[in-house]
């Protein structure tokens, strides 16, 4: 390296009258001075900083092979189920995971899984500086470079609207009332998920002055325009009771108001129920069967307990049809079913009440499966030594 710099220096000046010896001796010289001012200027890596860099090397390393696993099961799983390895989803990922391992527990985290490295693994902040201690972001001497940041582009995208309000005034437009953005179906993230999306610690009132930035750039006229950004820090409102609302009442040609629930389900049995009011108390299963159509007292307390609940065992007729499974199946779909219908002749108060009581809880439980090589879904063979 040395010599290929020197022969840099010569080159261009061969045709000067020096004497060879002079001249390389003049080149050499310059040389060794450049080279011991860059020595004096460069600074040294501190211990802090050599121990953060090999953590985060480790780290990088750590999560690198993490990923190529994750990849190498992904392609054996394709490869079991017949599957293409390069279009092979993570859909396609839990599905070959629920057929291959199946379990019967009830608490869905708890069943046999695997995801990406990326959702187990914590996140961990990137390196955030150079080995000569330069900081990469140009936020990171406030202490929350990621919270700013995040601040930083709402005020960027507010002042963004507000030049194109101003040009849509100019052009005496107004904004289309179809095109708001409207934020009711979503909340922001908690204190706790923030932190967790911005790898910061976030005191009360940051979190408090990062909502009431964003809700001032969502009530914006054209708020919509920034849709996605906003949405990065707000999620779905879920609501498992409004995945089945409760049905409209409706009139009969007798002038009696019905309601029919559709799709009660309970293991292998399903169903349908209509219930009417005014009505005499009168049960009806598949046709022409009554509440004997259940041999166990068992099964009809199932049927009866939404009755007696709602105080209106002898005030509506209940019109059911149930299908497949047993008995202690088709009496809990139809006690869903009917809970379900009553929801619409009771006052919001006694619905909280069915809601608490587990009246309107749909029951996902199923048989769990037999696994080969063993007597059952968990029972084994007796193991003998000999």
């Amino acid at each position: 390296m040395f010599l290929s710099k020197l022969y840099r220096f010569v080159d261009p000046f061969r045709s000067i009258s020096l004497p060879k010896n002079m001249y390389a001796l003049s080149v050499i010289q310059q040389f060794c001075t450049e080279s011991v001012e860059t020595d004096k200027t460069k600074k040294p890596i501190s211990k802090a900083m050599k121990a953060y860099l090999e953590r985060a090397r480790e780290y990088d390393a750590f999560m690198k092979k993490e990923n190529e696993e994750f990849t190498l099961g992904k392609r054996y799983l394709a490869n079991m189920m017949g599957e293409d390895p390069e279009n092979f989803s993570q859909e396609d990922v839990d599905n070959a995971i629920e057929y291959l391992f199946p379990s019967g527990l009830f608490e869905k985290t708890a069943r046999p899984h695997m995801k990406p490295p990326n959702e187990i693994f914590p996140e961990r902040k990137a390196a955030e500086f150079d080995e000569t201690g330069r900081p990469y972001h140009f936020l990171f001497y406030t202490g929350k470079p990621n919270y700013y940041q995040a601040l930083h582009n709402v005020a960027h995208h507010i002042n963004e609207l507000i030049k194109f309000e101003d040009t849509m005034i100019r052009k005496k437009l107004e904004p289309d009332p179809n095109l708001t953005f409207d934020i009711s179906g979503y909340q922001w993230l908690d204190k706790a998920s923030l932190e967790i999306k911005l790898v910061e610690t976030l005191g009360e009132k940051d979190y408090e002055y990062f909502i009431n930035s964003f809700e001032r750039l969502t009530a914006m006229p054209y708020s919509y325009k920034v849709k996605d950004f906003i949405l990065e820090y707000a999620k779905p409102i879920i609501n498992k009771v409004q995945k089945f609302e409760a049905p409209k009442i409706r009139i009969d040609s007798d002038g009696k108001q019905y309601v029919t629930v559709y799709e009660c389900l309970r293991k292998r049995a399903r169903g349908d129920v209509t219930v009417r009011m005014p009505g005499t108390g009168k049960i009806t299963i598949n046709g022409n069967q009554g509440i004997l159509y259940f041999k166990e007292n068992q099964e009809r307390e199932q049927i009866l307990f939404p009755l007696l609940f709602t105080n209106l065992l002898n005030k509506v007729d209940v019109d059911c049809n149930v299908e497949g499974g047993g008995q202690s199946a088709q009496a809990g779909a139809l006690r869903w079913g009917i809970s379900w219908g009553l929801k619409s002749f009771v006052d919001e108060e006694m619905a909280e009440s069915m809601r608490l009581a587990g009246l309107l809880t749909r029951d996902y439980r199923t048989r769990e499966r037999k696994k080969p090589g063993q007597w059952g879904a968990r029972r084994k063979f007796t193991w003998k030594k000999r």
